[in-house]
């Protein structure tokens, strides 16, 4: 699934087996001289290429290369059954499981609900359309259920755990909910409140370079040294996939300086086999006067952007 995808090396051996296989078809029909069904496996593997090298580009978004290789899978199938309509019904079930695993469960759902009308006119002529109809619903059904049942854990997780999934920090819902009460309570009882947006511009390239478990030392690196390094009342979240706030309760500017200034000297020392030195991007940003929650906030999620984009 996109939103919770198949690890990287996995769909890097399903590319490459993905061309070979393709490929090797290809060349196989030209050297049997059968030039009439060489156009759509000489296509195919072209755009199953373009998949790949989209998927090593760094920065891509990986729905598209996903999206190049299902759309591969459904040509295929479509002209198995266009120019052999002897072919086995069973050969459907190879596009409605490849959606399943390259898609989100709604987008897959909804793509095979789609497409089963044009299920239907290919099969319209044969005395099987019930049997299909049943069959496609129960292979949509039992395809749906593991990323259903997943996801529901995943939300009963997120309910009792106000912890980050990947690293020990605080998770962006209970991050701005322990944010907004330290906003009331400096606000009334006329205290002093100060964030940190910590960046880390090495995140972004580490799990395509060397992995998730490289991922995961550069996460518990910067973690262990910022909550080892702050009071025990300060809260460290983790905003969105590259970027933490620090939240530091009754802190001056000049107080949240030191914080920086203290903490980047340490996470500087701090050296990964992978990744080398540790980067960060720390930034100070107080409460404005009389300014509202989020309008805090705002400014907050403004500065993170401005940190990713750059």
């Amino acid at each position: 699934m996109i939103d919770q995808p198949l690890p990287r090396r996995l769909m890097t051996f399903a590319y490459t087996f993905g061309m070979a296989v393709m490929a090797g078809y290809t060349l196989w029909l030209y050297g049997m001289g059968n030039y009439r069904d060489l156009l759509v496996p000489m296509f195919v593997t072209l755009l199953l290429i373009t998949a790949f090298l989209m998927h090593h580009s760094p920065g891509l978004n990986p729905v598209f290369p996903r999206i190049i290789v299902l759309s591969s899978i459904y040509i295929v199938v479509l002209s198995a059954f266009y120019y052999q309509p002897t072919t086995s019904p069973v050969w459907l079930g190879l596009p409605v499981t490849a959606a399943f695993l390259l898609l989100p469960m709604w987008g897959a759902l909804l793509l095979t609900a789609l497409v089963g009308p044009l299920w239907w006119l290919l099969f319209a002529h044969s005395d099987l359309p019930l049997v299909l109809i049943t069959g496609y619903i129960a292979l949509i059904l039992l395809l749906a259920l593991p990323p259903w049942e997943h996801a529901r854990r995943q939300a009963l997780l997120r309910a009792t755990d106000p912890n980050d999934n990947d690293c020990n920090a605080y998770h962006i819902d209970t991050l701005k909910e322990r944010l907004h009460n330290e906003f009331q309570r400096a606000a009334k009882l006329n205290k002093r409140l100060a964030v940190l947006v910590l960046h880390l511009p090495q995140l972004d390239m580490v799990e395509e370079q060397f992995g998730r478990r490289a991922q995961t030392a550069l996460l518990d690196a910067l973690c262990s040294e910022v909550n080892s390094r702050c009071r025990d009342h300060d809260l460290l979240g983790r905003a969105n996939n590259s970027t933490f706030w620090l939240v530091l309760p009754d802190t001056s500017e000049s107080g949240a300086l030191l914080v920086r200034e203290r903490l980047q000297r340490a996470l500087s020392r701090r050296v990964l086999v992978e990744t080398g030195q540790l980067e960060t991007r720390i930034a100070v940003c107080l409460p404005c006067r009389n300014e509202s929650y989020e309008c805090y906030v705002q400014r907050l999620e403004s500065r993170s952007k401005v940190f990713t984009n750059t």
